[in-house]
């Protein structure tokens, strides 16, 4: 690259084209190519560029590896106000299938569906048709199933420059909680009272003391009717031990 041309600002001219016309994000090697200039001469360009258009209503942001042309922060309600009614807006279904993605790519829609407990069919064709999902083969799974990932758009939608700056995922946060509390157990009256199946620690002194009363009584209301029994049955049943069986004796005839 002859020094001229970058001094005369040829080659900040031409950057300046691509990046107005480009549909996507440009990278340093791309720009080069283009160009026919050394890639650092093209990374003092674009730092030159981003100083003359800092404050205008075009900038230049670099974002999914690349440099392009962008409307200004400050002109948004401007600009929101021609694009109305806004295409990017997404459910939060989509939000939440996209977040998937993004940190499990590359992931099939039966993977998506397992998590979110219910049909992503609709809501991938969306992210599709919008292209922040495309596809990506296909898993080596019975069935083979189709893989989907995340796209430039995407990046570019969320201002990243990469997959590397997407936020760290709370793994503890989406663990369940395990609370170790305590539940009661609820006795029927008379089990209480019985002691059935409750250990004597384990009962308040009124319970125990009601369980002792009451089985007091039964015992000894059984012992009264066995002797009221006896008084009206009359003398004592005799029991006698049974004589040994011998052979009867034959007679003579």
């Amino acid at each position: 690259m002859q020094p001229e041309l970058l001094e005369t600002g040829h080659l900040q001219r031409n950057i300046e084209a691509l990046l107005f016309v480009a549909s996507e994000a440009l990278s340093i090697k791309e720009l080069a190519k283009l160009t026919g200039a050394e890639q650092s001469d093209v990374t003092v360009a674009l730092q030159k560029i981003d100083e003359e258009f800092a404050h205008r209503g075009i900038v230049l942001r670099e974002i999914a590896g690349g440099y392009r042309f962008a409307s200004s922060p400050d002109a948004r309600e401007a600009v929101e106000a021609y694009l109305l009614p806004p295409k990017t807006n997404l459910s939060p279904a989509a939000l939440e299938t996209l977040a998937i993605v993004a940190y499990t790519q590359p992931t099939t829609k039966g993977e998506i569906e397992e998590i979110r407990g219910v049909s992503a069919d609709s809501v991938i064709a969306t992210l599709v048709d919008r292209r922040f999902l495309a596809e990506s083969g296909r898993r080596d799974s019975p069935g083979r199933p189709m893989l989907y990932k995340t796209t430039a758009e995407f990046l570019e939608a969320f201002g990243l420059r990469s997959l590397d700056e997407l936020p760290p995922m709370d793994v503890e946060a989406t663990s369940p909680l395990e609370l170790a509390l305590p539940i009661p157990t609820v006795l029927a009256r008379h089990q209480a009272a019985a002691g059935e199946g409750v250990p004597d620690e384990d009962l308040t002194q009124g319970e125990a003391e009601e369980a002792t009363s009451v089985d007091t009584a039964g015992v000894t209301r059984s012992d009264r009717e066995s002797e009221q029994d006896e008084q009206h049955s009359g003398a004592p049943v005799e029991t006698t031990a049974a004589e040994p069986e011998t052979e009867p004796t034959p007679s003579a005839v």
